[in-house]
């Protein structure tokens, strides 16, 4: 390009000056809108995939979504994230299936028909796990390609050997078609004697004043699976072949008290949950192979807004099985905490 004079050059390398600041102010815009908006302050990341915390009669891995193969998680899989292992004194033996997880983060949906690797989203998104004080573990997974939903779950063990599990999410972008999100979390058990789950309920049709125990049994995988709180009549759309089948197919029962139990070799698992997040309880006879029953939850945020944060809490125990009076008072604490009078 050839100026007739020096002030023409002046005014045309002015012009360029201000367009190339005005490119770095958008480009600085567009990265910003995009960044996390989950903030967590004081963690460190280290070099393995897992991190073992230890607290009473617990030993807890959590585990990102990498394959790992070594002494402390042998053959575990790609995919699979959360607890990796969970021991206690007087059971040595990793409660989970090792190959995969409990208390595991699985799907995002929204009742709709989609690709395999879509509702399994989280288990293909880069995951990071970090290391937050002496006993606490948080994963952290930004806006996932598809679902665009941003979230850090975490991993606490109390004093007492009890697990905290607290997922905060952010939805990043109005992808979900039917105005919900559907969150499920698994937990592969390995090899009980029974698959069984029990908890407090009733018939689905009667409004017991006295619940009573009931035991769970799902006859195959996708049947009659899933057991909804006694109030619990929402309606989520969803399609006709949406391929979940644990989701939408409900038992003939309802809970009234917002936990459940089942027992593997002599030791109960216990997950709790807040009345508040109407949580949906969910089973599979063979969900991790055969002989694994997968003892699941399910959490829907309804009408959901793109940037606002929500919050899920629940608590999980670990301990020896005497009987179901021993089970209700050893969780008293727990339930008594997240769901306080």
């Amino acid at each position: 390009m050839r100026f007739e004079n020096l002030k023409e050059y002046r005014n045309v390398r002015r012009t360029a000056r201000c367009f190339i600041l005005v490119m770095v102010f958008l480009v600085e815009i567009n990265f910003s809108g995009c960044s996390s908006n989950l903030q967590t302050a004081g963690y460190t990341v280290g070099d393995n995939d897992y991190i073992v915390l230890q607290r009473g009669d617990i030993e807890m891995v959590i585990v990102n979504n990498e394959a790992v193969d070594d002494e402390k998680l042998p053959g575990h899989r790609g995919g699979y994230s959360g607890v990796g292992s969970l021991t206690h004194t007087k059971q040595g033996n990793n409660l989970f299936v090792p190959n995969y997880a409990g208390l595991n983060f699985e799907h995002i949906h929204d009742g709709t028909t989609k690709e395999i690797d879509v509702l399994f989203e989280p288990r293909r998104a880069p995951m990071e796990i970090r290391k937050i004080g002496k006993h606490t573990v948080e994963l952290y997974q930004g806006p996932t390609p598809n679902w665009q939903l941003e979230s850090r779950l975490r991993y606490k063990l109390l004093d007492d050997g009890a697990v905290e599990m607290t997922l905060e999410c952010i939805p990043h972008a109005r992808t979900f078609q039917n105005d919900y999100i559907g969150l499920f979390f698994a937990s592969y058990i390995h090899q009980p004697e029974l698959p069984y789950i029990y908890f407090l309920g009733h018939l689905s049709d009667e409004r017991e004043d006295r619940p009573e125990w009931i035991t769970g049994i799902s006859p195959a995988h996708g049947k009659l699976s899933t057991h909804r709180a006694t109030n619990d009549e929402r309606r989520f759309a969803h399609d006709e072949d949406f391929p979940l089948t644990l989701v939408f197919n409900f038992s003939n029962y309802s809970y009234s008290t917002p936990w459940y139990y089942g027992v593997s070799n002599g030791m109960a698992f216990v997950q709790m949950f807040r009345k508040s997040d109407e949580v949906r309880l969910s089973q599979s006879p063979s969900g991790g192979g055969r002989g694994n029953p997968a003892w699941d939850f399910q959490w829907f945020i309804p009408d959901y807004e793109v940037g606002r944060r929500y919050r899920f809490v629940m608590r999980a125990m670990y301990i020896p099985f005497e009987s179901p009076e021993q089970i209700i008072r050893a969780t008293a604490r727990h339930r008594a905490a997240l769901n306080p009078k």
